[in-house]
């Protein structure tokens, strides 16, 4: 069964890129990969702020965040 895992995104160019690069790189055997725009759906910040998202681009798996690079902090998006 594959590891669920969360991407968290604000649209960014430096998210967009990365999202194609990193999660397209991702094994979908391996990793359930969900794409989450904070930008569409900002109710979903406390979500991503309580799994200890700090800035955007970051994934979430294993119970570990990789803040992977620096787009906009989550205080940017309220």
């Amino acid at each position: 069964m594959a590891e669920k895992a969360v991407f968290y995104h604000a649209g960014c160019t430096v998210c967009v890129d990365t999202e194609q690069r990193f999660v397209g790189a991702m094994n979908p055997a391996a990793y359930d990969v969900e794409v989450v725009h904070l930008g569409e759906t900002p109710q979903r910040l406390a979500e991503a702020e309580a799994a200890g998202v700090q800035s955007v681009p970051a994934i979430v798996m294993g119970g570990a965040v990789y803040h992977i690079n620096h787009g906009a902090d989550l205080s940017a998006l309220r």
